[in-house]
């Protein structure tokens, strides 16, 4: 069975930024404001993690729904794990999510500053420094035969698209600039020679494109 390399739910503002300058331990997503810029996925009832009842139905709802089904691992950037740079100086920092982080799955983080593996919950975290293919590899040797997620940021899903490894993506528009930050493109278009991509609109303001492999 083949194993995709899928994008899903990633949000980037309409100038193709999936977060803004200056991040830091405050402010996760830099200068952008994440609960405007994931505003559409926040308000569905399927957020993974939603800690209160009600949540919005319908599309948006369906891909917040999705996020987890068939995947068996996932690939992240150092900077969606961590603010920190450099040399790790405290390994008691675990991430954003507290003690139930939201993957369920193995996570790799792509860093050039390794360090030990650890569990929270159902969810194990590893360090690898690596290309983008040597990663996938582990990745899918951890997946059980079940796809692997590219969870971002921009920078990240850039490499394994220059690297021609992305199968499907799911990427939401934003209705709001940033300026500045970690871009993923300046125009969805420049993947069209690679992808075929459908357009929906959605009632919450952001637009999904989906793109899939020629």
């Amino acid at each position: 069975m083949s194993q995709l390399v899928r994008v899903q739910n990633f949000t980037v503002s309409r100038d193709g930024y999936g977060a803004g300058e200056g991040q830091s331990l405050e402010r996760p997503f830099g200068h952008a404001d994440p609960g405007v810029l994931m505003s559409w996925a926040l308000a569905t009832a399927g957020f993974p993690n939603r800690s209160g009842p009600g949540g919005s139905r319908g599309l948006d709802d369906y891909f917040t729904r999705d996020f987890s089904h068939g995947i068996g691992a996932e690939i992240m950037g150092r900077n969606k794990f961590s603010p920190h740079r450099g040399p790790w100086q405290d390994l008691e920092w675990q991430g954003w999510w507290g003690d139930e982080p939201p993957f369920h799955t193995p996570v790799f983080v792509m860093t050039h500053h390794e360090r030990p593996s650890f569990t929270l919950s159902d969810t194990t975290f590893h360090f690898v420094d690596g290309d983008p293919a040597t990663v996938l590899e582990k990745a899918r040797a951890a997946a059980g035969g079940l796809d692997v997620r590219l969870g971002g940021g921009a920078s990240v899903i850039r490499q394994f698209l220059d690297a021609d490894l992305v199968d499907t993506m799911h990427v939401a528009v934003a209705p709001l600039e940033l300026g500045g930050g970690s871009r993923l493109w300046a125009s969805p278009d420049e993947l069209l020679d690679r992808f075929h991509r459908d357009v929906v609109p959605s009632p919450s303001g952001v637009i999904h494109h989906l793109f899939w492999r020629r």
